[in-house]
């Protein structure tokens, strides 16, 4: 994914754990090891809100876009145009 969450390096410049970031934020401490470890498919913007207060930060604190090799994309992010669907053509 060519987004990388950096939420681990906001809290250790703060010192503070998942337990007290996740009741801060309204999440569950699962929820922010969700997306900690960049398994989460989206966030929505009040999640994202309530995190940059919390942490006194701004959005591209917290998440980087990086660009990679498209060449090595994982299967499941590939495109349909490469017509590597199960049922073939389209």
């Amino acid at each position: 994914m060519p987004i990388i969450v950096r939420i681990d390096v906001e809290l250790a410049r703060r010192k503070m754990s998942v337990g007290e970031f996740a009741e801060q934020v309204g999440l569950t401490p699962a929820n922010v090891s969700v997306l900690k470890n960049g398994r989460a498919k989206a966030v929505r913007f009040s999640t994202l809100d309530a995190m940059c207060r919390v942490l006194e930060c701004q959005p591209g604190d917290l998440l980087e876009w990086v660009e990679y090799d498209t060449g090595a994309l994982p299967y499941h992010e590939k495109s349909d145009d490469d017509n590597t669907h199960a049922g073939g053509d389209r």
